[in-house]
């Protein structure tokens, strides 16, 4: 289904969403310095990087002609807003553990501005199409497999869960507003891959060096903890390294989003949140239907 007219699940907006994140262990990661740090690198831009991608599309949303496009987007602003509320929980957490995140944060919305001031309209849009297809694409990555997440904190696990829900629920709507609006040549939706790419894991990896120093890490034992960690997770069997060949199918010329399937058990957590009216045991009963 390659058609802008229709989305395989709609998005719904979700508000005021208890996942009880300050009762987080300090390393929730199967209490894992790098792993968890890696996750709290990635989990504390959320907040400014929603409000990026928010204002991206945004500034394209009065050239959109097809209604049901406009709909969702609409929807997406939402839930990201919503996104952005929800980290800045987790992100009040990590305040609590002693950890500089505020500086953090402000680090990574400087670089946003300065994408946003200095880069085009069109360029900015391209970046959000390919950030909200790694974000996709993690969703799925990171809960197929129950083993993945099965040593997890069950609140940040189920925040995650509500987090990959929403990404398969608007995974498509970005790329179509490139697509009928933004006027992207070929050349450089298949460019501005490896950068966002760089960009991504170039920051995360930065800030967990930096979290892992204020932990009380020693050069020598952060060298020791990446050495191992970057191969658990990035190796090939990794939860980042399995990514690799849907993440690069970007690069085909008649690639959309919607070519990679829903993840399995996004119906179990539709359910369980209608029955329970809790995220997390919707997040659980998501997890525990891996594979």
């Amino acid at each position: 289904m390659n058609a802008i007219t229709q989305y395989e699940v709609d998005p719904i907006v979700r508000k005021k969403l208890d996942f009880q994140i300050e009762q987080m262990e300090k390393y929730w990661f199967e209490k894992d310095p790098f792993k968890t740090r890696l996750f709290d690198a990635v989990c504390l831009t959320f907040p400014t990087g929603e409000r990026y991608f928010i204002e991206s599309v945004r500034k394209f949303r009065d050239q959109i002609k097809n209604e049901n496009l406009k709909t969702a987007v609409a929807d997406f602003i939402q839930q990201e807003a919503q996104h952005g509320i929800a980290h800045t929980k987790m992100n009040d957490a990590l305040i609590a553990q002693g950890l500089p995140i505020e500086q953090y944060a402000d680090h990574a919305t400087q670089i946003f501005a300065w994408m946003t001031n200095n880069l085009s309209d069109r360029t900015n849009l391209l970046f959000t199409a390919a950030f909200e297809h790694m974000t996709a694409l993690m969703a799925e990555s990171f809960f197929s497999e129950k083993r993945t997440f099965e040593y997890v904190d069950p609140h940040v696990r189920s925040l995650l869960a509500w987090h990959a829900i929403e990404e398969m629920e608007h995974r498509d709507i970005v790329f179509d507003v490139m697509k009928q609006v933004g006027n992207v040549p070929e050349w450089q939706r298949k460019m501005i891959l490896p950068i966002a790419i760089m960009h991504m894991f170039g920051f995360t990896l930065y800030r967990t060096n930096l979290m892992l120093k204020i932990d009380g890490f020693s050069f020598k034992k952060r060298s020791l903890i990446f050495y191992k960690g970057l191969n658990d997770v990035f190796g090939q069997q990794g939860m980042f390294g399995k990514m690799k060949r849907p993440l690069f199918s970007w690069m085909k010329k008649d690639f959309h989003p919607n070519q990679h399937p829903i993840i399995a058990q996004y119906d179990t957590w539709i359910r369980v949140m209608a029955e329970t009216n809790d995220p997390i045991q919707a997040g659980e009963a998501f997890w525990r239907d891996g594979k």
